[in-house]
């Protein structure tokens, strides 16, 4: 009887890899952020500023992390550079973080934002059922908790994605690439319709309003911030890289190109809205997109668009909930987690159990928060762990010299530290603005080095 332990099986290629990258990254943001830009920046400019400067980020970021991945085709992607570059307990932190919040809260803000798409279509979802006044320390005013239909359906969405994605990779990974394409082909058919069809609104470039320079880039850093939200999502396939074929050239391949694709597609996306609406009317739009189809093809054409978006959240949710299953696969692999986590389901190849704890935090966060909420707890860590693992780019090559390389980060290194200054700019500013939630995502990260004293001390063999 053969008792070896089965492993995962390399069954994403070019395309689903691609897929993960461009499908991760095009999700809610594009059809909501560009109304909370243009009210920050009041200029088209600023706005479009905004998207080429998230953009460039994302990419220098993209160059680093292609480097670690073809260098490092391991799952768990980030875990697995910083355990290599700073220790153990560096990439213990990571894949705590992620696994008990960034993943599960995410799939479950996700799941809150496509809920939000339909209830453009079915407004009874979002009727609060019930609400409960919570007091706060510290606070004058008590929190209010909203229980509506939405979010026990959100966990249902969680539910579902989840079980498509335990009957293998390669079942995930076709779904996804049918996903993203569905959801490309949705943008692009506005691009294209809105280009030809829309009439131009009063979308000429508009001066900022307010203060003079001060006041224009505090809107532009504000702007900033909710471009690289629309463009989060672009590390996902390195969570994944013991199941990418030939690792060494697809991983680089789908961080760049899905990259660079996703920002064209999102920079035609805006040209769109601002040369239909006015920067006044993308500025009071809740949904831009739709608006913008509404206004040029009618009621129904913008509840077809407003399918679409639904379509692409699910998207976002399925390769959301496909690499961050990996996580605690990696960890408990290397007995840093739970021991069930390393589990592989002898049929289907993929690690089920861990597929399945992700889903029970994600249900929970789905009936206990809000979209902005559960957005907002994550956001501040996952930055942080961004920076350290560009960072972990230029430890390793200073103490690995000889490692192989089949791709070197474009421009090392002042793309590099572009990303690292960008990245200390972005959790500096949204500690300034969200302390409490910032603290809090801290504080969970934190709690993690008492499980890891705990399971280190319990290793045999630990590295």
């Amino acid at each position: 009887m053969n008792s070896k332990q089965p492993e995962l099986v390399r069954g994403l290629g070019p395309w689903s890899a691609t897929a993960i990258v461009a499908g991760t990254m095009i999700g809610t943001g594009i059809f909501l952020v560009p109304s909370e830009m243009a009210q920050a920046t009041g200029s088209v400019w600023l706005v479009f500023g905004a998207w080429i400067a998230g953009g460039a980020l994302t990419l220098f970021g993209a160059f680093a992390y292609a480097e670690l991945g073809a260098a490092l085709p391991e799952t768990g992607g980030p875990y697995a550079y910083l355990r290599r570059a700073f220790g153990p307990a560096w990439g213990f932190l990571f894949g705590w973080m992620m696994t008990v919040v960034e993943r599960p809260a995410s799939a479950a803000a996700v799941a809150a934002g496509l809920l939000l798409f339909w209830s453009f279509l079915m407004p009874a979802v979002a009727t609060p059922l019930f609400a409960w006044q919570i007091p706060l320390p510290f606070q004058a005013e008590p929190y209010v908790f909203q229980f509506t239909l939405a979010q026990p359906l959100a966990a249902l969405v969680i539910l579902l994605v989840t079980g498509v994605n335990s009957f293998g990779v390669r079942v995930g990974g076709r779904f996804q690439v049918v996903l993203t394409v569905i959801k490309t082909l949705a943008i692009l058919a506005l691009v294209v319709l809105g280009l030809t069809l829309g009439r131009a609104g009063n979308g000429a470039v508009e001066s900022p309003v307010g203060g003079g320079q001060t006041a224009a880039l505090g809107g532009f850093l504000t702007a900033l911030v909710a471009a690289l939200w629309a463009y989060d999502g672009w590390t996902g396939v390195t969570f994944v890289g013991s199941e990418v074929a030939d690792p060494k050239r697809n991983i680089s391949r789908a961080l760049v190109w899905g990259v660079l694709f996703v920002g064209c597609v999102y920079v035609l996306a805006n040209i769109v809205y601002f040369s239909v609406l006015s920067l006044a009317g993308v500025a009071q739009s809740e949904h831009v997109a739709s608006d913008v189809v509404e206004r040029f093809a009618g009621r129904e054409a913008a509840q077809w668009i407003t399918l679409a978006m639904v379509v692409s959240a699910l998207g976002t949710l399925n390769s959301t909930i496909l690499s961050g299953a990996r996580i605690p696969y990696a960890m408990a692999r290397h007995g840093l987690f739970f021991g069930f986590a390393a589990r592989i389901h002898p049929t289907f190849r993929v690690p089920g159990r861990s597929l399945w704890f992700q889903a029970s935090l994600g249900c929970l966060f789905a009936l206990t928060g809000t979209f902005e909420e559960l957005f907002s707890l994550v956001i501040f860590a996952a930055w942080i762990f961004y920076g350290l693992t560009v960072a972990a780019m230029f430890r390793l090559r200073r103490s690995e010299p000889s490692l192989e390389r089949p791709y070197r980060a474009w421009g090392y290194p002042w793309p590099q530290i572009l990303f690292l200054i960008g990245a200390l700019a972005l959790t500096v500013n949204l500690w300034l603005e969200l302390p409490v939630r910032s603290t809090v995502g801290l504080l969970l990260i934190l709690s993690g080095l008492v499980f890891y004293r705990r399971w280190r001390k319990t290793q045999t063999g630990a590295p």
